[in-house]
């Protein structure tokens, strides 16, 4: 089975790093409180980064490493070409998801 490392950009602007062998699944799961207890006093607003093709080992092991980075480093994640969906444009929906509500 296949895992992913993903990030989402929560409503307070904070990033969420998880894993998952169904992404769909799991948003879905975000979204109504039945995921992670972190999103009970937030909401996920959006998908910005995603890695496929690791194995449940490698892929804890690659969300911890997620986890320890700065907030900037996480940044420039999201822009690399690490990230699966378009990074340029991940990028550009997580800082404009941020200027939405003035944070920047």
């Amino acid at each position: 089975m296949k895992w992913q490392v993903y990030i989402i950009l929560c409503t307070d602007n904070s990033l969420y790093t998880g894993i998952t062998s169904d992404i769909a699944r799991r948003l879905q799961q975000h979204a109504t409180a039945r995921g992670a207890k972190y999103f009970r006093g937030r909401k996920p607003q959006q998908l910005v980064y995603l890695e496929n093709a690791h194995s449940r080992s490698t892929a804890s092991k690659r969300e911890a490493a997620i986890k320890k980075l700065t907030r900037v480093q996480k940044e420039a994640l999201l822009a690399s070409g690490q990230n699966e969906l378009d990074g340029a444009t991940a990028l550009q929906k997580y800082q404009q998801g941020i200027k939405k509500d003035n944070i920047v």
